[in-house]
């Protein structure tokens, strides 16, 4: 009875858990143990001495027994179920299906990928199949924005037979893709299209194009329309101050000089630059002029006003800004590219469809910037329009640029089928540059995002709208005699802001938006692009340059430069003449009073 207790008590002995203790730590233990206190029966074999028998046998029968008693404690006191800790970033957790199926129409964009489900690499597609609903391409600089996106943006949309207009911020990058791409695929439509390129910089290799083209201008509201594009293009500070007194003043002024161009000789003279320097005559002709069309007249009356009660600082902080702005556009190479006429802004015209490519210059951002803000306001007002062919438009660095209600166009441009592709590096660069309300109703207009590494609050937006998916738990209680595991499903984020700060160049998440006659249930994704780049360089090394356009040197472009100065002396003098000898007109003659 009595050795039966110690062994009950021996079995029922219990230590505090230790996570640090191993199973081989115990079973050392128990083994010396055993082996001591069963091989204390050769001391009886070795030993010929009685005593010396007895006490070398008690001893390490007893050392035996107490080192497995120990190991068996050790053995209680181990965790046997733990956590796992194989996934410590919890990656296969947040891992969700993804759509793996090529779903293609006459419109759609469609990116091959590759996704993580648990432990397995399944392969998916990105099917853009509706992008008239707009397409928001966020990523830092190195994302693979441009070349897992954009590119094949350009590309499957010219070999589906669409108009396009691009915005190419570091030209000439995405024009050599263009380019190429036309020449690849420009048999397929039903009227060859034509390839246009604006390009400041190298005028060799530049189309002509008047963004204030007569024949577009219909009513005044076109010239208010493009005043306030061209100002607030210059002036990007005025975008949030829209309303104020200081800022509508000179937009009126301009929008009168515009329009006075636009009926002056039906149009002939209706170009930014004859506007600059229209702008920069003084003011007792100017505004006698002015006062003859009877449209303009009441935008020019607070002006005139201040003119006669010699209300100069007023005057002065009315139209010196316009002023001052538009001399940053008064050079020869920009006079003469925004002078000519190769072409008309109306790309998706059936009979005279076309690809325009519109190039910047990072060092000249607010300069060029401005005029090809013009040449979008222009181009848009005229593609969004029924009866046309599909369009695509196609923005790179879309911040660097001024497109006022650019979420009307992506709201509306869905009927007409325009489709809008906006490459931006944050939602916090949009917002300085358009305004909070103005950049938000653009996020959250667009139906299709195809987002690279981001940080922030753009990170943490983009979580919220990718929404929850079921996302297993554990966790561990340890007490002194026992342990417990206990596991449950929460809604946790699919892409939490973290990951998506982290995301590697070429991996993207986002979602995507689909038809009412093709649904797609697994819209999100978070996926890594597959672009076969030996395909892409070897492609690239076989691209054709832009070719000459036309030669030209530098005495061509002064010529072009001092004709317009010339012709805007000869219509203030010529028609300040007329005024003068007609007796009906002669009262409008300002002189001021010295």
């Amino acid at each position: 009875m009595k050795i039966g207790g110690q062994y009950h008590w021996f079995l029922q002995a219990r230590g505090r858990k230790d996570e640090k203790l191993h199973f081989r730590t115990a079973f050392n233990y128990i083994s010396m143990g055993l082996l001591l206190y069963f091989g204390s029966y050769l001391a009886f074999v070795i030993f010929a001495d009685t005593k010396v028998c007895s006490v070398l046998y008690i001893s390490l029968c007893s050392l035996g027994y107490l080192m497995t008693l120990s190991g068996c404690t050790l053995l209680s006191r181990i965790i046997r179920r733990k956590l796992s800790s194989a996934d410590i970033f919890n990656k296969e957790n947040e891992t969700f299906p993804q759509e793996e199926r090529l779903i293609e129409n006459e419109y759609s964009v469609n990116l091959p990928a590759r996704y993580h489900l648990k432990d397995k690499v399944r392969s998916s597609w990105i099917n853009i199949i509706n992008p008239f609903r707009g397409i928001l391409v966020p990523g830092t600089p190195g994302s693979g924005k441009s070349y897992f996106v954009i590119r094949h943006i350009i590309s499957q949309h010219i070999a589906k037979g669409f108009s396009m207009f691009i915005y190419d911020f570091k030209f000439d990058d995405l024009t050599v893709i263009a380019y190429n791409a036309w020449l690849k695929f420009r048999h397929l439509y039903t009227v060859e299209p034509k390839f246009y390129i604006i390009n400041f910089d190298d005028l060799s290799r530049t189309h002509r194009c008047n963004p204030l083209d007569p024949a577009a201008m219909t009513d005044i509201t076109d010239a208010a329309e493009s005043a306030r594009t061209i100002l607030m293009g210059l002036n990007r500070e005025w975008i949030k101050k829209q309303g104020d007194f200081f800022v509508e003043s000179p937009i009126n002024f301009l929008t009168a000089v515009i329009w006075y161009l636009r009926k002056y000789n039906d149009g002939e003279f209706c170009t930014l630059p004859h506007v600059i320097e229209m702008i920069q005559t003084d003011y007792e002709s100017l505004f006698t002029l002015l006062r003859t069309e009877k449209e303009i007249e009441v935008l020019i009356n607070p002006f005139v006003s201040a003119f006669l009660n010699e209300a100069v600082d007023q005057l002065e902080g009315q139209i010196a800004s316009a002023k001052i702005s538009l001399a940053k556009l008064s050079s020869p190479q920009l006079y003469y590219v925004l002078s000519g006429s190769d072409f008309t802004l109306d790309i998706n015209n059936p009979s005279d469809p076309k690809i325009v490519s519109m190039g910047n210059n990072p060092q000249k951002i607010q300069t060029y910037g401005a005029v090809l803000s013009l040449f979008v306001s222009r181009l848009i007002k005229q593609v969004n329009q029924k009866g046309k062919l599909k369009s695509s438009l196609v923005f790179d660095e879309f911040p660097t640029i001024y497109l006022n209600n650019i979420d009307s166009l992506i709201a509306t441009a869905r009927s007409n089928r325009v489709s809008t592709c906006l490459g931006i590096q944050d939602f916090s660069q949009l917002r300085k540059d358009y305004g909070r309300e103005q950049a938000d109703v653009i996020i959250n207009i667009v139906g299709n995002i195809v987002c690279g590494q981001v940080s922030g609050d753009t990170a943490k937006q983009l979580s919220e709208r990718f929404g929850k998916i079921m996302q297993d738990r554990e966790s561990l209680s340890i007490n002194s005699s026992d342990t417990s595991i206990s596991r449950s499903r929460q809604l946790e984020s699919a892409v939490p802001p973290s990951k998506i700060s982290s995301l590697s160049s070429g991996e993207f998440v986002g979602m995507t938006a689909d038809n009412p006659d093709c649904r797609i249930e697994l819209k999100t994704f978070h996926c890594e692009i597959i672009n076969d780049h030996e395909k892409i360089k070897k492609e690239t090394d076989n691209y054709q340059e832009i070719p000459i356009i036309r030669t030209i040197d530098n005495v061509i472009i002064q010529k072009n430069y001092l004709q317009i100065k010339i012709e805007i002396q000869e219509i203030i003098h010529s028609e300040m003449e007329r005024i003068i000898k007609n007796p009906a007109l002669s009262s409008l003659v300002l002189k001021k009073e010295k």
